[in-house]
């Protein structure tokens, strides 16, 4: 059963970064697309457990890392999203958040993750832009994971929650 939950996790990845990368790109804010994937990777820390969170992290962060329109080196988003995963499972713990709750997670997670990502471009001398210019899309990409929560959040979650025994989401399963 957990490899059926691991393939549903990471077909909602591959679907969230084929939105991500052909939809999404149309629709840019300043060049700044929604990181739809980051967004599944919160649903799966909020309502599955953090292995199973930081697993699609890592996964959802290499997919990233190598499908076009990459121009970075590989392996930077791999870190990123596992950092976020990690984060928002901290916040689930044993009770579910609220809204608010999940709100401030997705906040503290776009954030996290995308200032990790722009922060290993600095250390890697691979920045794409310079750091004025990094805290403008890192808002900007924020208030673009923050729009899309209300409507991808609540379905990744169904759907990852789908199936689960009572509990299967505190012991790994």
């Amino acid at each position: 059963m957990s490899l059926v939950r691991g393939l549903v996790g990471l077909l909602l990845v591959v679907v969230a970064l084929g939105l991500q990368t052909s939809l999404f790109p149309h629709l840019a804010w300043n060049g700044v697309v929604p990181n739809l994937v980051l967004l599944v990777v919160v649903a799966a820390a909020l309502s599955r457990s953090p292995q199973f969170a930081l697993v699609l992290g890592f996964t959802g962060g290499v997919l990233m890392d190598l499908v076009g329109p990459a121009d970075h080196f590989a392996g930077r988003w791999a870190l990123a999203l596992v950092v976020v995963a990690w984060v928002a499972a901290r916040v689930r713990q044993d009770t579910r958040p609220g809204t608010l709750a999940v709100l401030g997670t997705v906040a503290a997670s776009s954030f996290i993750g995308t200032s990790v990502f722009a922060l290993t471009g600095l250390v890697l001398r691979d920045p794409v832009v310079g750091v004025g210019e990094m805290l403008g899309v890192i808002g900007v990409a924020v208030l673009w994971d923050l729009l899309l929560t209300p409507i991808v959040l609540p379905l990744a979650m169904k759907v990852l929650r789908r199936g689960a025994p009572a509990g299967a989401e505190r012991v790994g399963v």
